[in-house]
């Protein structure tokens, strides 16, 4: 097989070769009969007597597939032997009076579609005012940016309908403000080869996709409002219980894995009721809606009272029709997101005291988070001092400033620049393995990870350590796309390097063998323990160096994220009541 960086190199030829014959393709394709719900391909060739999870498929040049809302020609993937739709409509164009309206069905089609084009990412920064953390807007063939954005891709190594592959859909990270279902670095190749169906899709981001008004609330049959990202999500999901069939994938077998915000809101799907029966397990990487010394969910009437206000300021107007009328750009940029929202039907209620009394889904999970997540962190503002740490503690560590000094020990100004960025990433860490816990009390299986690879960065970036982001590479394994956030790692460095790639296939894997058995053991891998199998202090470790059970946080500070997340429980965020 071909290095990566040779197969990369050549994808672009692979793909201009294909354009030239797509009209000649289309016409002979029309013309052959296809069976409702079916995926057939172009080409006779005999499929294989089994096909599992890591084990590479045959090539196929074109593909066919029925769905539900017409019949769709996919095209040649990045690698051999993959077939990819792109731009495939989920839902209805979320525009005009459907703005802020959870998700309704899409229009059908007549004949074949030709699905070569990516749907348009929704409507967000075109250049993103912080840090491009997924961002969809600048990065090598970016779609556009648009209100009418609700469509997915699918990745797929089947050659028939008959295989029923597990499935794994993508929900991207960008702090519920940002990303796309496009982006090169998530974009499902790989993951295909290794045996699944792969899916990513766009939902809508900031004010567009988190925001509750108290007219949307008195027309909803619900009386609910905000959630829309989650709307588009549950619809994107129940699109592939309907249809992913067609493209070989198994209905009863899907996983939702997502990084960041798109982490958080795969924990929410974990706890939102429409999603039962959709989902069956999920990943989540460096993301938790729980939350300790800040709130990551908002309650409905928050929510609105906040959408009111800033409407009044920035428009002279808290009409929803005058609002449905400005520029989506306009919203985007002078209205608050609002992150999950407590809107009494999807996220019904408070998410820690909901799984803390088993109110969740009956899913399998494996999380985790990266050893030096808040490394990035540091270039937002001026280096910290031992006084500005100690003006913090109040706020970080609310009534447990003692315990907090005990497991953050800091007595100068260099030991407040070393540990600030710390607890952004450990009390991410806890909080993930306080969901795989809760996961295994119901008799789910649970796994976590802790990972601590440093990758390689260019000789301009700073050297962030296993930052925020810095897993999904590797966990697409695509180290030759290129990708723009915070743990941008060296494509340079990475592409074609066999001590990396070996590593991508590593996590790639252990990925791959949960989605299909819940289990991330295989064969060649490091054995990876249940969570009910580590001891207090120990996590899977996962390391270029060698992955294996190592020591995680230390007992200071799981005793102190223990203490506030009681504190939390015990106190939790208003139910939204009428």
């Amino acid at each position: 097989m071909p290095g990566r960086a040779a197969a990369h190199a050549g994808e672009r030829t692979h793909m201009n070769t294909f354009t030239k014959r797509i009209a000649v393709g289309a016409t002979l394709l029309a013309g052959l009969s296809a069976c409702a719900g079916t995926y057939e391909p172009v080409q006779t060739v005999s499929p294989p007597a089994s096909v599992s999870a890591g084990q590479p498929q045959s090539a196929l040049s074109l593909r066919r597939a029925q769905t539900q809302g017409g019949e769709l020609l996919g095209v040649p993937g990045a690698l051999e032997g993959i077939t990819v739709f792109k731009g495939i409509p989920f839902a209805a164009p979320p525009v005009g009076d459907l703005r802020w309206e959870q998700p309704q069905p899409a229009p059908g089609w007549d004949g074949l579609k030709v699905a070569d084009t990516w749907g348009d990412s929704c409507v967000q920064n075109p250049a993103p005012q912080r840090f491009p953390v997924n961002s969809a807007t600048d990065m090598p063939d970016s779609p556009g940016i648009s209100e009418d954005c609700l469509y997915l891709n699918v990745w797929t190594p089947a050659q028939s309908s008959d295989e029923k592959l597990p499935v794994m859909v993508w929900l991207y990270g960008g702090a519920y403000n940002e990303g796309g279902g496009s982006a090169p670095f998530s974009q499902g190749d790989h993951l295909a080869q290794k045996g699944v169906v792969m899916v990513t899709f766009n939902y809508r981001v900031g004010s567009l996709g988190f925001m509750a008004h108290p007219e949307l609330t008195a027309a909803s049959p619900h009386g609910a409002s905000g959630n829309q990202a989650l709307g588009d999500s549950i619809a994107a999901l129940q699109w592939i219980q309907d249809n992913i069939a067609a493209f070989g994938g198994d209905p009863s077998r899907v996983t939702i894995f997502g990084e960041s915000a798109g982490a958080a809101m795969n924990g929410g799907l974990a706890g939102a009721p429409p999603a039962d029966g959709l989902v069956h397990r999920v990943i989540s990487q460096s993301g938790n809606w729980m939350g300790l010394n800040i709130a990551p969910m908002t309650p409905r009437e928050t929510a609105q009272q906040r959408t009111l206000d800033a409407a009044q300021e920035n428009f002279g107007t808290t009409s929803l029709a005058e609002l449905r009328a400005i520029p989506a750009t306009e919203i985007h940029a002078k209205l608050p997101g609002q992150g999950m929202i407590i809107d009494g039907h999807i996220i019904p209620e408070d998410l820690s005291v909901a799984f803390a009394n088993g109110r969740q889904l009956r899913v399998d999970v494996l999380n985790g988070s990266n050893e030096d997540e808040g490394s990035f962190t540091a270039a937002f503002g001026p280096p910290p001092t031992l006084a500005s740490w100690q003006q913090g503690e109040a706020f970080r560590w609310g009534n447990l400033v003692e315990q907090g000094r005990a497991a953050y020990p800091v007595s100068t100004d260099e030991e407040a620049v070393a540990t600030s960025t710390m607890p952004f990433g450990d009390n991410m860490s806890w909080l993930h393995r306080q969901f795989a816990e809760y996961q295994a009390e119901i008799g789910k299986s649970a796994y976590h990870y802790w990972f601590r690879h440093d990758p390689p960065y260019d000789a301009d970036r700073a050297n962030l350590g296993a930052a925020h982001t810095g897993e999904i590479p590797y966990v697409f394994d695509n180290l030759c796309a290129p990708r723009t956030f915070p743990g941008g790692s060296s494509v340079d460095q990475m592409c074609g390097n066999a001590r990396e790639e070996a590593f991508a296939d590593q996590v790639s894997q252990y990925w791959v063998n949960f989605a299909a058995t819940g289990n991330p053991n295989g064969d060649g891998l490091p054995h990876w323990p249940a969570i009910g199998e580590l001891g207090r202090n120990e996590a899977m470790i996962l390391d270029a160096d060698g992955s294996g059970v190592g020591p995680w946080l230390g007992e200071a500070k799981i005793s102190l994220y223990d203490a506030m997340f009681e504190a939390r429980v015990a106190e939790p965020l208003g139910i939204a009541d009428d």
